[in-house]
């Protein structure tokens, strides 16, 4: 890989052997076409793996094979946006994979301090941080291995996943 180069989430995941993390918390991430189709009306065919098995699924059950540990906490507005109901929806395909997923309404999370961006966390060791424009939209990830970053990172996740509801008890 070039040096300036960053990772892409693929080699991440890849190099990872404990645990990976990551944290949502917006209500919008800008339009895409299965969004698109789903507010059309089109659902998944849950039968047909092949029509929403993505290579992130292979990725990450490739991982969980491996031992790695995949958790993942949203922290939403209530009521839920659409594109929330949506993510709710297509969750279920990331269950499948392997990940646990959590979900905080953001009324039950006032009072923990979480960072500004989403992120994902990689054995502790490594934070890709994504940061998005106002309409959703993922305009870079940007990579923090300092030790305050990463345990600040840590503290802030494990304490939403302590509040979180599983995938399988939130309703939206």
């Amino acid at each position: 890989m070039p040096q300036n180069a960053q990772p892409s989430f693929a080699e991440c995941i890849q190099d990872t052997k404990h645990s990976a993390v990551h944290l949502e918390m917006r209500d919008d991430y800008g339009d895409n076409e299965r969004f698109a189709a789903w507010r059309r009306g089109k659902r998944i065919d849950w039968d047909d793996r092949a029509s929403w098995w993505r290579g992130f699924h292979d990725q990450i059950a490739g991982a969980v094979a491996r031992g790695v540990s995949i958790r993942r906490v949203r922290i939403v507005s209530e009521p839920v946006s659409e594109y929330i109901r949506w993510e709710h929806h297509i969750t279920r395909a990331n269950i499948i994979a392997g990940e646990q997923v959590r979900w905080v309404p953001r009324g039950l999370a006032s009072d923990l301090l979480l960072p500004c961006n989403d992120f994902w966390l990689f054995d502790d060791q490594l934070a890709r941080i994504h940061h998005f424009a106002g309409n959703g939209s993922l305009v870079s990830d940007e990579f923090a291995s300092e030790p305050d970053i990463l345990k600040t990172f840590a503290v802030s996740f494990e304490a939403a996943w302590e509040r979180g509801i599983s995938h399988e008890e939130y309703t939206v």
